[in-house]
């Protein structure tokens, strides 16, 4: 089975060297997304919380869509945020994003720090 590299300019583009997300048959492994805006590079809402979270959904839905997919097609996401405290906002925003019926099984675990000394990051595993 050969992967192949999925990549969206409407997300950001990696700052190492990773992918944005790989296609494995009909599974797509989508790198943690911070809060870069695709055009400028920058990071959005630098700190706010809420408006990170907001720029992670759209980058993750920019990815998949790259690869035909959308959030419904999602099975399990991994957020990491760097304050546990945070946890209510992010998770009300988070699942604002996703259905009822579709929302994915999911961790959420407080790290010490995160790439560009962002709030959050998140990753997803989907499935055609």
């Amino acid at each position: 089975m050969a992967n192949t590299v999925v990549y969206s300019d409407q997300a950001p583009a990696p700052i190492g060297p990773y992918s944005q997300a790989i296609q494995a048959g009909n599974t797509v492994y989508v790198s943690g997304q911070i809060a870069l805006d695709s055009t400028t590079g920058q990071l959005v809402g630098e700190g706010d919380v809420a408006q990170e979270t907001h720029q992670v959904m759209r980058n993750i839905q920019a990815v998949l869509q790259a690869a035909g997919l959308t959030l419904r097609n999602v099975v399990k996401c991994s957020i990491f945020v760097k304050d546990l405290g945070n946890f209510g906002l992010i998770n009300e925003i988070y699942g604002s994003y996703f259905e009822a019926d579709y929302a994915p099984a999911r961790e959420t675990v407080e790290v010490s720090h995160l790439p560009k000394d962002v709030q959050v990051e998140i990753s997803c595993i989907a499935v055609q």
